[in-house]
């Protein structure tokens, strides 16, 4: 089933996310299990088996990354392993670096300052990618669809860099 289809909304990467949620809630009532409480258990297993369908479709439309993979792999675009290698040796170079700002946050003088300042950078540069993926969905051509999936792959790494740093935080600050 297709997740926008379900919603009954415009297959595209930008979405009204207050919408979605309005939708969400309404089938979500719709195929309770509480609803189906005095059915047969055929009719309860299919109403948990709807409820399940519709809670993956709403966390994967709702999260930009996730929304854009689905988009992808819909128009039929081969997404890259998470493991396969960057051909963009310029990235793997701002990564290098990135990992070594993370790591100069324990040695900062004033700790608070230098996560900020990389909470920025990772924030800017997370950006950067987005508005090129989206760019490049919008264009909905197959090549463009490639670069859609590099960059996604790219913001997956910007993604982890973040939750490091928000480990880094919470290790030491508590």
């Amino acid at each position: 089933m297709n997740y926008f289809q379900l919603f009954g909304i415009e297959q595209g990467f930008n979405i009204d996310l207050n919408a979605l949620s309005a939708i969400y809630q309404k089938l979500q009532k719709a195929v309770h299990p509480d609803r189906f409480a005095h059915s047969s258990a055929q009719e309860q297993l299919v109403a948990v088996q709807k409820s399940s369908t519709i809670n993956d479709a709403y966390h994967t439309l709702k999260d930009p990354l996730k929304r854009a993979e689905y988009l992808l792999k819909l128009r039929g675009t081969d997404m890259p392993s998470e493991q396969a290698s960057f051909g963009d040796v310029s990235f793997l170079m701002r990564q290098m670096e990135l990992r070594e700002m993370l790591d100069e946050v324990k040695q900062a003088e004033n700790i608070d300052d230098a996560m900020f300042a990389v909470s920025q950078i990772f924030e800017s540069e997370f950006t950067e990618h987005l508005q090129q993926m989206e760019a490049q969905i919008a264009e909905n051509k197959t090549a463009s669809d490639v670069l859609a999936c590099e960059n996604l792959r790219k913001l997956k790494f910007y993604q982890k860099l973040q939750i490091e740093l928000d480990r880094l935080e919470d290790l030491l600050f508590d």
